[in-house]
């Protein structure tokens, strides 16, 4: 786990000893009022940074301010930093994740289309292109078994895309008497009840959410085709990042599999 280097520390005007912190892939670490980490693409870092800068105060959510280092830019030896903000990850809490998650994509609804996603090239891009038809299908045979009833059963979409952040649980932080922070955005351009439906997936896959938390949230438009995207981005982005495919992980994804399929049957029928 890479210490955040001396340069770093100084260019954002850190001036406690970083103590490192859970979650972030293993790279976050904290320096007094600072919140350090390692940037992967500093385009996006730097794009994500303008627009959370320039979001007005919500009662809906929070974010953690992005900092600018000594020469004005956002990104310092390979480094980010932000204000930390107090609060904690409740997995549990997938209802108050997601209406989170809903204000804050209303904030950022007119946002253009970030250049960058077009030269971003990693396992989650891949998952996103594979499950809105812009790349093929390829998978190894386990992956291909919990994908084939969700790509059959695909129906063209027709939704508006807006930047919408794709990772929610566990980034979504509560304290008391406070809205939420919304944290680690990670952009994407699609809709918004596609991000809805990855943190339904989730939490249904790995946080022991109840099924009706599909049927709770089916008010979302195109609810049961965001849901078979969500689950194919999710199963792919494994996929090509890890190659795991354990008995536990297959007992993870195959009742959510199942469910999603179910009810996008159920939704064609009607």
């Amino acid at each position: 786990m890479p210490r955040p280097p001396r340069t770093a520390l100084a260019a954002f005007g850190a001036t406690a000893e970083p103590v490192p912190l859970p979650g972030g892939r293993g790279g976050t670490w904290q320096a007094g009022s600072l919140v350090l980490k390692p940037v992967d693409f500093p385009p996006e870092r730097r794009g994500r940074a303008v627009v959370l800068a320039g979001l007005p105060a919500s009662t809906g959510f929070r974010v953690a301010p992005p900092v600018r280092s000594a020469t004005g830019d956002w990104v310092a030896d390979g480094w980010e930093a932000c204000r930390f903000v107090a609060g904690s990850a409740d997995v549990g809490r997938p209802d108050d994740v997601l209406r989170a998650g809903i204000a804050f994509h209303e904030a950022v609804r007119d946002v253009a289309r970030p250049g960058y996603l077009d030269l971003r090239d990693d396992p989650w891009s891949t998952g996103d292109r594979v499950a809105w038809e812009e790349l093929p299908v390829e998978a190894s045979r386990p992956a291909l078994d919990l994908l084939e009833p969700l790509v059959a059963a695909r129906r063209p979409v027709d939704l508006p895309a807006q930047v919408v952040h794709g990772d929610l649980p566990g980034n979504v932080l509560f304290a008391e008497g406070l809205p939420p922070a919304v944290i680690d955005w990670p952009p994407y351009w699609r809709p918004a009840s596609w991000a809805a439906a990855v943190a339904v997936v989730d939490c249904l896959c790995w946080y022991d959410a109840p099924p009706d938390l599909v049927d709770r949230w089916s008010h979302l438009p195109g609810w049961d085709q965001v849901l078979l995207r969500a689950l194919i981005y999710r199963i792919v982005t494994h996929d090509r990042a890890t190659g795991d495919w354990s008995p536990d992980q297959v007992r993870a994804h195959r009742p959510v599999v199942a469910l999603v399929a179910g009810f996008s049957a159920r939704a064609s029928a009607r």
